[in-house]
């Protein structure tokens, strides 16, 4: 494990000068000396990005603790936090839990509200777990607060899927919201409680919009929560990765490392509450020249384009890719690793740490 550490302190010091090699606008010292020694609460702490925003505020100081249902398939690992599992805590939990969210909150400076269902094919099969997690769950921490700790800053995960089908591109926080699917609609809600405690209660909150995110410890054990993910296992086990339609569908996409910065930035502005953001990729390529782009970085693969499975196509959105011009103007976030170095980053910590996740 000191070698897996030594790994990851090395990776993390070539990304951060990646970073610094570009021109970024972020005020690291500002986001350093906000989170230092601050209690800070992470729902949905062992997943993709709760456990990727863990890690980076012990890096800062924080004094972490990781909630987590670990509920099977929904991307909880505890291989996720292990760079910094002497440096936080972790407490198995269900959001939906009022006892446990209401011992919680209390004391807690800042709360990132990852928790949830993302999968939007298991929403359509299983609505009620979907609106039971996606929403009740919201609840239950925003009313937690409202009893406990009203002085809470808290950031939510909300999604493009909120948009649906897109009525033009890219698409601004303008656009109008009629989601394809029950995760859409559910994930709006949630997002619009934090919105509606924030101006009704005074309970600080903020959403941030995510595009598709991908990275270091995203899931890959199923398909359910989005290609990206599987297609890097595909790729890496040797398989032929089969792309749906015509494979022309647009998108953008985040590194991990960008999404989380965003999350940080949020927390720490106090003109932020209140509001949602998109955030949003510089690159919108195909699906096709995503896989083609990752096959090159690999150094090999195939794939093959096949027919949407019904239940996929009644659900998809067609081409999308997202504005994050407010998030740039107001909280000067904008995207700072390169779809291909990013690509580059996640293979190298997949060849490593793969059976700990497929």
């Amino acid at each position: 494990m000191e070698e897996y550490k030594k790994t990851e302190k090395n990776s993390a010091a070539k990304k951060r000068q990646a970073i610094s090699d570009s021109s970024s606008k972020t005020d690291w010292s500002f986001l350093e000396n906000t989170y230092r020694d601050r209690k800070v609460l992470i729902t949905g702490g062992l997943g993709f990005i709760g456990s990727n925003l863990a890690i980076a505020l012990c890096g800062m100081g924080a004094e972490v603790i990781i909630v987590d249902s670990l509920i099977e398939d929904y991307g909880g690992n505890l291989f996720n936090i292990e760079p910094v599992k002497d440096k936080l805590k972790v407490n198995i939990a269900d959001v939906r839990d009022e006892s446990s969210m209401n011992y919680l909150v209390k004391k807690m400076d800042y709360i990132f509200n990852l928790a949830g269902q993302v999968s939007h094919i298991d929403s359509m099969k299983d609505p009620y777990t979907d609106l039971d997690i996606n929403c009740r769950s919201q609840l239950s921490l925003l009313e937690s607060c409202k009893k406990y700790n009203k002085d809470v800053v808290i950031v939510y995960a909300g999604t493009r899927q909120q948009y649906g089908k897109p009525d033009y591109l890219p698409v601004d926080e303008k656009h109008p919201v009629h989601p394809t699917d029950v995760n859409g609609i559910n994930m709006m809600a949630g997002e619009w409680y934090h919105i509606l405690y924030n101006n009704v209660y005074g309970i600080r909150s903020v959403s941030l919009r995510l595009t598709n995110t991908y990275g270091p410890r995203l899931l890959l054990k199923h398909n359910r929560q989005g290609f990206f993910g599987w297609f890097i296992r595909q790729i890496i086990e040797g398989e032929t990765i089969s792309i749906f339609g015509d494979g022309m569908q647009k998108r953008d996409f985040n590194f991990v490392e960008d999404a989380v910065r965003a999350f940080l930035i949020a927390g720490a502005n106090k003109s932020s509450y209140g509001n949602f953001y998109n955030l949003g990729g510089t690159e919108r390529i195909s699906l096709v020249e995503l896989v083609e782009l990752m096959l090159r970085i690999y150094g090999s693969g195939s794939y093959k384009i096949v027919p949407f499975p019904p239940e996929r196509k009644i659900i998809d959105i067609g081409d999308f890719y997202a504005d994050y011009a407010k998030i740039e103007s107001e909280l000067k976030w904008s995207p700072e690793i390169s779809l291909e170095k990013g690509l580059e980053y996640t293979f190298d910590y997949y060849k490593k740490y793969k059976d700990n996740y497929f």
